[in-house]
């Protein structure tokens, strides 16, 4: 890291919580502090972003979300009053829905997370960006675990067990230990996916916890498999054209559990922690080490703005984006490659206590470059998420407030006014883009 600091000031008046390698100039709306941090290989030549003149462009950006959140234009109205700004806010042609072909192989996704860790919630946002909503196969099983929409297929992953529950027991396993996992199938039935084939894949009832009778699932554009071992296996794991981890501490998995458990289940505390203990050796030694090879991880952590806080309700998430990966480009705040620590204007944010920190930087993650983007804190209107979206680059977006229309959509999703939903989004935008790429056809969007 360079040992000095240059700062930019776009307005500010609170001290900043987070660190940063820079000192910090006081003005009068938000706080940013900017230190020029070392270089990518990849990108060494790429000129920074100027962001002196962001704060009249967010002030008008901060007018339109104003305006959707007196009900003036509904849900599209950020994308909307951007296009209205003229060549200041213009971004791609927005175009109308279709379906979209990528001919000969399937681009395959792997999104692994310890159960109750938000799984179900980042596939919903997911195959919402790609446009569709996902149910389970028509006529089948109710109780299948597979999702289809127009152009995704979602597997869990479960349906690979090769143990039922009462094997498990007799075996006395866990459902995480590779033990109690086909993964010879998951090979075979993944790689025939991705070649363009249809398969008869089994079914784990989470119900009866029996092995049922398999569905036949064709070949889609996209599949998504997702559940406890997506990068356990080498074989499966080659398969897997961009990954995706989601890392809940256990501290934040803890009270999540309590809040779940003990209020809409009537659990005793002492049965939780006998539950999460009972799982954590073979969680610890078979899902989470597939952390270190996934191209992104969503690491949710207990905040740092309340002193000590257990309740798990506040939330310091982390979005760690590999450097290097091919069709893949970091998110990045204000200045590609600096340090960033900035509170957001409370004019133009609204936020109650304990209010919202932000910070990006370069890092290291089991020995790989890395680019953090974080977020400490939460919402309180959704809307004024486009003021946050204007200071975001390399989003992936179709147009200037596709975030925030994404985050609207979906308010009633959990994690939605916090850094879970935001970066759910946003990774959901990176993979859209890893397809394009990959399968050389472009995802129309609707507004």
């Amino acid at each position: 890291m360079a040992s000095s600091a240059a700062v930019a000031s776009v307005g500010a008046s609170s001290s900043l919580g987070l660190s940063a390698r820079g000192s910090v100039r006081s003005a009068s709306r938000a706080n940013v502090a900017v230190t020029p941090s070392r270089s990518f290989s990849r990108r060494a030549n790429a000129p920074a972003r100027q962001t002196a003149a962001v704060g009249a462009f967010s002030s008008e950006m901060h007018s339109a979300a104003r305006q959707v959140s007196e009900g003036f234009f509904g849900v599209n109205a950020v994308a909307r009053a951007a296009a209205a700004q003229g060549p200041k806010a213009s971004r791609r042609p927005i175009r109308a829905l279709v379906v979209c072909k990528v001919g000969e192989k399937t681009v395959v996704i792997g999104l692994a997370a310890d159960s109750g860790c938000g799984k179900s919630t980042f596939m919903r946002r997911l195959t919402s960006v790609f446009g569709g909503a996902a149910s389970p196969p028509k006529g089948g099983n109710p109780d299948s675990n597979t999702l289809i929409s127009d152009t995704t297929t979602v597997i869990c992953l479960d349906d690979y067990h090769s143990l039922d529950r009462g094997g498990r027991k007799r075996e006395k396993v866990t459902a995480l230990d590779p033990k109690a996992q086909n993964f010879d199938l998951m090979y075979e039935q993944v790689k025939a996916l991705k070649e363009g084939k249809a398969v008869d894949k089994p079914i784990y009832n989470h119900v009866t916890g029996l092995l049922d009778p398999p569905e036949r699932i064709e070949s889609p554009d996209i599949l998504v498999i997702e559940g406890l071992h997506p990068m356990f296996d080498d074989r499966v794991r080659e398969l897997l054209d961009f990954t995706v981890y989601l890392d809940i501490s256990d501290e934040v998995k803890f009270a999540w559990k309590i809040q779940r458990d003990m209020a809409e289940r009537g659990h005793s505390l002492e049965s939780i922690k006998a539950s999460i203990e009972s799982r954590k050796p073979d969680f610890d030694a078979f899902i989470d080490p597939q952390k270190e090879k996934a191209d992104i991880v969503i690491q949710v952590l207990p905040t740092q703005l309340i002193p000590d806080d257990n309740e798990g309700k506040v939330l310091r998430v982390r979005m760690i984006q590999k450097e290097g990966v091919e069709g893949f480009d970091p998110v990045y705040l204000y200045d590609e490659g600096s340090t960033i620590s900035w509170i957001p204007c409370g004019r133009k944010l609204t936020c109650s206590y304990p209010g919202i920190k932000f910070f990006y930087g370069p890092d290291t993650y089991y020995g790989n470059e890395v680019s953090v983007l974080e977020m400490d804190g939460q919402f309180d209107k959704l809307e004024e998420l486009i003021y946050v979206e204007s200071h975001l680059s390399n989003t992936s977006s179709k147009f200037y407030g596709e975030i925030t229309q994404q985050m609207l959509r979906h308010a009633d999703f959990p994690g939605s006014n916090n850094g879970t939903g935001l970066f759910q989004t946003i990774v959901g935008l990176k993979i859209r883009e890893a397809y394009e790429k990959l399968a050389k056809k472009a995802v129309a969007v609707t507004v």
